[in-house]
């Protein structure tokens, strides 16, 4: 047999072996631990995750559970996700081929096990068959090499011996996936600014200058490498050193039930679970991490077996004191020969629990998930005892034994790690009789009353929020009903209820200290574990009742709104800030809500610069939810869309569209360069009504051109645009044909030669442009602002009651005592001193009038009712008309029966203009002063039939009808 022939016989038998090898690493799991219990197909309960595409490699060092918050916020919302056999498979749009790719995903949401179900399906040859060499490595393992020396061909061969055997001393011509899983565990000094470079497979170095130029692309560039991370680590990759980042959302809603009843196979129990799981928020969300879901599980089969008919489990800290008492009562009856009923608190189990808690809290302390010989020493316990525990308490200590029978021990979840660590604080610190230790006067503890008080502030002056999860169970383990469930462990204190409710005082008086937004909401999970909602049920309770009044919320009853709307079952899809206040002060406390959004509706909310940099803040944020802005009918003008810009132009910015009508912008210096971005995901925008002429036009093309700009949808409807402008757009749009679709240029002036310009763009097979709207043209839309859409109105003398008489050639309406001789006719008003006009208001229409006395001016649908003085028939009583009412003591805006008070008697003009357009659902009134137009109220909503224009004249009034042009 001749050498090259050879060659791929080993190969081909070298990767048989790799892969029966693999097969039986990775076919069966053990539920949350590594060595307890009967193991399971991977095949059988492996539950699709949710990953998802996007994101950056950038830090997020919030506490997990924040994250998970808010990825809660996020399932339903139209994102790219992705299978796992698909990871290195390129998105659509993207031609680059994927080398490196990173995944996110707080600790114990499934990252481990996908990297395992990518190998297991690549070695039972179900998926990427493309791939010749897969090689699963944990950082786990790859820390106990660290002072040790191996080329890369060593390295593989050392981990995978069938490799070895076949004298593999190359991959270069083959199709490699090298699989990192878990960086945040990293303890090798990965440096990517000052390492030496190596090509060499075969050149031995340390194993950290290994992975660095493999991950950099110097050693093995053919090679594909999948990192995993909680979000904490994700930096210390450079970004460049990533082409695509994906992140891991565990469950979402469908995938728990899924889980819970394949767990529960009674119907009728998986049902009580998967409710009971549901009235709890805090519970309901932290089900999103597949070893929460397997907690919940343990101990909710162990409640219902024990506890018929009892009452469940509803706060974090109660889960897991019932998780605790669980698998002490499994050591008593499996290890320790005792029975159920047998006291299950004895003096070993205390000591290992004690032992155990001690660990975490000093680990804890400094940011350690896994531990070495070396950590545990340091705490002062026996690597022999650590096996111990890891051998009884297989649910909760888990150790590993790596290459070298190195061994490593974690516990199986963060979030069993801080409730252990709250549980060594209140066995240490508490509990009658403690003596400390000069060494263990640290932290401000050991302050008596002040105790909770001080751990309160400790926790709030944490970066990030680390001790937030922490804070929860130290709170909840203060509990009298909590500490009765320890009983045995916990020395109980006969003062706790007073404790507490000083607790929660103390707590409330945090939350109106204007505490950050994260701070504050955490406090209230505090006050929840506390059994306390209070504060948030007197605010529920406005809400319900509609009695909601922001003008006289008091900080922490802001803080409560944000924490309720937070908290709610309903996914934050839209959110319009005007249901609870048109103003800047309400968007500036709803910040968070508005962050966690899909869709913010801001439109007329008086909003300013100040608006702008908060908003620009939130686009910023890697958290944000936010896709879909609408800040129409705010006078932002040119700085408050540059402030904007610079969260637009930011990495983690996701928005894809933005509204900006009737906003008084004139230049696009600023949208051009977001456009021009190479991380804008900007699809749809709508600068309609604004003044921004050919000039602005000419500076927004400037983005329009660039490639980096994928815009699909342009509205620019209404901008006081000539030839010269529709020229400027042409031009981009042939330097940058692929991505626009719609482009709305009506009610603007673009001359036969700029629609002839444009619409051989339609028929233009390298353009994508299928819509062009140029409707509605003429020289007249160069008017500026809502002046261009005047439209001549004519007051119906049909409609018009018979105390109010015409003159100035029927334009003027006035109040008077005598019956007019008018004809009878049905749609005259008999009772209601009202009229409305001929013209039945389709599109956009603008018009003034002069008013005196008491007037209200209207628009409405032609049924309103003529006959009698009921609410059908006044205008501004009913959900069928729109009202602006005008007196001395100023203007009030209503509409079925919802009065909103606008401005005091020092601004009120007698001169009145009314905008409305009608498609796009929005009606505004404005008073006059020296011609110009100041802003004073929008209805938005949807028409569903034409408008009439109405007026209600009261007694020795008059109102009558501007001639304009």
């Amino acid at each position: 047999m001749k050498q090259e022939e050879l060659a791929d016989c080993l190969q081909i038998i070298c990767r048989h072996k790799l892969k029966s090898g693999l097969k039986k690493k990775f076919q069966c799991v053990f539920e949350g631990i590594s060595k307890a219990g009967n193991p399971t197909l991977l095949n059988q309960i492996y539950t699709e995750l949710y990953i998802t595409e996007g994101g950056t490699g950038e830090v997020n060092e919030e506490h997990e559970v924040r994250q998970i918050e808010t990825a809660s916020r996020k399932q339903d919302r139209a994102e790219t996700s992705i299978r796992q056999e698909d990871i290195f498979k390129a998105p659509p749009g993207r031609d680059q081929a994927i080398r490196t790719v990173m995944t996110k995903g707080v600790a114990g949401i499934g990252k481990t096990v996908l990297t395992q179900k990518f190998t297991l399906d690549w070695a039972e040859d179900k998926a990427n068959q493309d791939i010749e060499f897969t090689f699963p490595f944990t950082f786990r393992e790859l820390n106990v090499l660290k002072e040790k020396k191996f080329s890369l061909v060593e390295l593989v061969h050392l981990f995978f011996t069938e490799t070895k055997e076949a004298a593999m001393c190359s991959f270069d011509h083959f199709q490699v996936v090298f699989i990192f899983d878990g960086l945040d565990e990293c303890r090798l000094p990965l440096d990517f600014h000052n390492t030496e470079v190596l090509t060499d497979p075969t050149e031995s170095t340390s194993v950290d200058v290994l992975l660095t130029n493999l991950i950099r692309g110097k050693l093995l560039p053919s090679a594909r490498l999948w990192i995993t991370t909680r979000p904490a680590a994700a930096n210390q990759i450079l970004p460049q050193c990533v082409d695509m980042v994906t992140e891991v959302r565990g469950f979402i809603d469908p995938q728990k039930e899924e889980y819970f009843r394949k767990r529960f196979r009674h119907e009728e129990q998986a049902s009580r679970i998967i409710s009971h799981i549901k009235t709890s928020r805090s519970l309901h969300i932290m089900c999103h991490i597949p070893v929460f879901c397997w907690i919940t599980a343990t101990v909710l089969e162990e409640v219902l077996k024990t506890r018929e008919g009892g009452e469940l489990p509803k706060t974090l800290t109660e889960m897991y004191i019932h998780f605790l008492v669980v698998q002490c009562k499994l050591k008593k009856v499996k290890y320790d020969g005792g029975a159920e009923s047998d006291p299950h608190w004895s003096p070993e189990t205390r000591k290992m629990i004690e032992s155990l808690g001690k660990v975490a809290f000093e680990q804890l302390q400094k940011g350690n998930l896994i531990f070495y010989e070396s950590d545990l020493t340091e705490c002062g316990i026996d690597i022999r005892a650590a096996s111990v525990y890891s051998g009884v308490f297989t649910q909760i200590f888990k150790e590993e034994t790596g290459l070298y029978k190195d061994k490593v021990f974690c516990f199986v979840h963060l979030s069993v790690q801080e409730f252990l660590a709250a549980l060594h604080v209140r066995l240490t610190f508490i509990d009658p009789g403690v003596i400390l230790k000069p060494e263990e006067r640290y932290w401000p503890y050991w302050l008596g009353n002040k105790f909770y008080e001080c751990a309160v502030d400790e926790a709030l002056q944490s970066p990030h929020g680390h001790l937030d999860l922490f804070l929860r169970f130290l709170m909840g383990l203060s509990l009298q009903t909590n500490q009765t469930l320890l009983r045995g462990l916990v020395a109980q204190t006969g003062s706790s209820s007073e404790t507490n409710q000083k607790t929660v005082q103390y707590i409330k008086t945090k939350i109106s200290e204007n505490v950050s937004p994260e701070k504050s909401i955490n406090l209230f999970h505090c006050l929840n574990e506390l059994n306390d909602g209070s504060l948030v049920e007197e605010i529920q309770q406005s809400l319900r009742s509609g009695r909601l009044s922001t003008d006289k919320l008091s900080p922490a009853q802001w803080s409560a709104l944000v924490f309720i709307l937070l908290s709610s079952e309903k996914d934050l899809d839209v959110f319009d800030l005007k249901k609870y206040s048109a103003s800047e002060e309400a968007l500036l406390r709803l910040l968070p809500v508005v962050k966690a959004s899909n869709k913010v509706l801001l439109s007329d909310c008086n909003l300013s610069d100040r608006s702008c940099e908060a908003l620009s803040s939130v686009l910023s944020s890697q958290s944000s939810s936010l896709r879909d802005l609408d800040l129409s009918n705010n006078n932002l003008q040119d700085s408050g869309v540059k402030l904007l810009s610079a969260g637009l132009e930011s990495p983690g910015c996701r928005l894809r569209g933005l509204r900006f009508v009737l906003s008084r912008v004139q230049s696009c210096e600023a949208l051009s360069s977001v456009l021009s971005s190479q991380s804008s995901s900007l699809r749809d925008l709508d600068l309609s009504n604004n003044n921004l002429q050919d000039s602005g036009v000419k500076l927004l093309s400037v983005g329009l051109k660039s490639p980096h700009c994928e815009l699909e949808t342009l509205s620019l409807s209404g901008c006081l645009l000539s030839e010269e402008g529709c020229s400027s757009l042409a031009s981009a749009l042939s330097s940058n044909p692929s991505h626009l679709r719609e482009l709305d240029l009506s009610y603007n002036h673009p001359g036969d030669s700029g629609v002839k310009l444009l619409s051989a763009g339609l028929e233009d097979p390298d353009w994508r442009l299928d819509t062009l709207r140029v409707d509605h043209g003429g020289p007249q839309t160069l008017r500026p602002g809502p002046r261009k859409y005047v439209c001549e109105l004519e007051l119906d003398t049909n409609t018009i009651h018979r105390n109010l008489k015409l003159s100035d050639n029927k334009r003027k309406v006035t109040r008077v005592a005598e019956y007019q001789s008018y004809p009878d006719h049905p749609d005259r008003f008999n009772n209601c001193p009202q009229l409305l006009c001929r013209n039945g208001l389709t599109g956009r229409c603008y018009w003034e009038v002069e008013w005196r006395g008491l007037v209200y001016i209207s628009v409405s649908y032609r049924g309103i009712r003529r006959k009698g003085y009921s609410d059908d028939c006044l205008f501004e009583y009913n959900d069928h008309s729109w009202t602006l009412m005008c007196s001395k003591g100023g203007y009030s805006v209503c509409h079925n029966y919802r009065r909103t008070s606008l401005s005091s008697s020092s601004s009120v003009s007698n001169r009145v203009a009314v905008y409305v357009d009608c498609p796009a659902g929005s009606l505004s009134f404005y008073r006059v002063s020296s011609d110009s137009l100041i802003h004073l109220h929008t209805f938005n909503t949807t028409f569903t039939e034409p408008l009439y224009p109405g007026f209600f004249v009261g007694s020795r009034s008059s109102v009558s009808l501007r001639k304009l042009y």
